[in-house]
């Protein structure tokens, strides 16, 4: 890469101040709609049973092509794009409902199965992929990341919408804090599976068994170091630091959860871990010189050349805790847990009303860190500050009671089937398949999103390219990334790291 053109890629990436938090707000609010769209063809029409090409096409442009049209050609009108498809959703909603199940035979319970494919069989009703809210949210989210890593790098997507140089909140801040999040969120599944099973492990197995999972994403977060040095790639240093990088932070993420573990795992402990934490970080950046020597100090050495990615950790294992913590609520579908407490809280709050609450609850400790009267902190993706992780908190938190509402709105009873096998397939005809392919394997289709944007980088002049082959050019990556994530789900495929 010519270092003219590398020098004008770092500054089309660097010294942004962000947008609103509302805008962002209705951007993202774009894929809840989506998925009231898609719930509602499936619901009243019956649409996406049998899974077809049109099917397919459908589920794509209404779940992926809908992401990048409110990131790229309708990101000035956000607002219009979410009525858009609202407004067919309602229209469907009130109208009479048609099955095509009417006509079949009692007999023949597994057709959805075997439209979609073998994955689809009776599996645990702890699973994630049995709670479609969820399988949608994580769907959803990972979709507009990988969009945005790629159309970052292209005039069609706004500036105010770029990851910000040091304070402020963008789309790129929140689909970074999300992803974590949401890694976070899944975390809850073995803790809950160990305890249904009445298992315990100490804190050296945990620690071992998370040091496993952390190689394979060390060996990544090597490989892209050495890709973007060894390429002369494009690199803002002020993100992560000079050989710092994402992967590295998802790296230290379950070796440090391990060692939270040996501490009781309910939802407000965790939830209180993850607030001690970041308030401890808070209080170390304003009441020492460590915030001025992250964003200052000269890059001297390893230490201060990464000091950027190496800090802000601690407010991505915050992150994640609220994630697990949510997670340890809302994952399970049977109302018994360990504690009385817990379980007199789920008896009387149903899931939406709880994570609504959950919402309300970080939003208040947002405004109160932020407000000029008490704390008038802001928004620091760079530090990864007590606002950032609690703006992130109270955004994931709102976006599960969306995606939530949705599904209590247009599947009512989908956890009420007389018996596991019943309930199973309802829970898979409440789920696009399309988010369930980018929830089933993340983390590979990030990768493969992150591989396909340096071919792109490296194959043409984004800087350059107007907004017709701009957009084409995404619509093909985003395409691409689609049938790759949906031919390994149909396959029951399962990528892990």
């Amino acid at each position: 890469m010519a270092q003219s053109y590398k020098s004008l890629k770092e500054q089309f990436v660097s010294d942004l101040s962000g947008g609103s938090i509302w805008e962002i707000n209705w951007v993202t609010a774009v894929a809840p709609a989506a998925v009231l769209l898609w719930s509602a063809l499936q619901s009243r029409r019956d649409f996406f049973s049998k899974y077809g090409y049109a099917a397919f096409l459908t589920d794509f442009l209404l779940n992926v092509g809908a992401i990048l049209a409110a990131t790229t050609i309708y990101s000035s009108a956000p607002i219009a794009l979410n009525v858009f498809l609202v407004l067919p959703a309602i229209s469907l909603y009130l109208s009479p409902k048609f099955s095509r199940t009417r006509a079949k035979k009692p007999s023949q319970p597994t057709t959805f199965k075997k439209e979609y494919g073998t994955h689809l069989g009776e599996g645990n009703l702890q699973s994630l992929s049995e709670r479609p809210f969820i399988t949608h949210y994580r769907g959803s989210m990972m979709a507009v990341t990988c969009v945005a890593i790629l159309a970052v790098d292209f005039r069609v997507f706004p500036r105010r919408f770029a990851k910000v140089e040091t304070w402020g909140t963008s789309l790129m801040d929140m689909g970074v804090g999300s992803f974590v999040f949401s890694a976070g969120l899944i975390s809850a599944r073995p803790i809950l599976k160990a305890r249904a099973a009445g298992k315990t492990s100490s804190v050296g197995a945990s620690l071992k068994s998370a040091l496993r999972h952390s190689l394979p994403l060390l060996v990544l977060g090597l490989i892209r170091l050495y890709s973007v040095k060894g390429l002369d790639y494009a690199e803002h240093v002020s993100e992560y630091g000079v050989h710092w990088n994402f992967f590295f932070t998802l790296a230290l993420l379950p070796p440090s959860v391990a060692l939270v573990q040996a501490l009781p795992q309910t939802p407000f402990s965790v939830h209180l871990i993850a607030l001690l934490i970041s308030c401890a970080f808070q209080v170390a950046l304003d009441f020492t010189s460590l915030k001025a020597w992250i964003l200052t100090a000269p890059r001297v050495d390893l230490l201060s050349q990464n000091r950027e990615g190496l800090l802000s950790f601690f407010g991505y294992l915050g992150i994640f805790l609220v994630g697990q913590a949510i997670g340890l609520d809302v994952l399970p579908q049977k109302r018994h847990t360990p504690s009385v407490i817990v379980s007199s809280l789920r008896i009387k709050f149903p899931t939406l009303t709880r994570l609504f609450l959950w919402s309300v609850w970080f939003s208040l400790l947002l405004f109160l860190a932020s407000w000029y009267r008490t704390l008038g902190l802001q928004v620091s993706r760079r530090l990864a500050n007590l606002p950032y992780v609690l703006w992130v908190s109270a955004f994931n938190c709102a976006q599960l009671a969306l995606f939530c509402a949705v599904e209590t709105l247009m599947f009512p009873g989908t956890y009420s089937g007389a018996d596991h096998g019943i309930t199973s397939r309802k829970c898979k005809q409440a789920t696009s398949l399309v988010l369930g392919a980018f929830n089933r394997n993340g983390l590979a289709i990030f990768l493969l999103a992150n591989l396909l944007t340096g071919l792109v980088n490296l194959s043409m002049d984004t800087l350059a390219a107007n907004k017709i082959r701009a957009t084409m050019t995404l619509l093909i990556y985003v395409s691409t990334l689609t049938i790759v994530a949906t031919t390994l789900h149909l396959y029951g495929i399962s990528i892990k790291f």
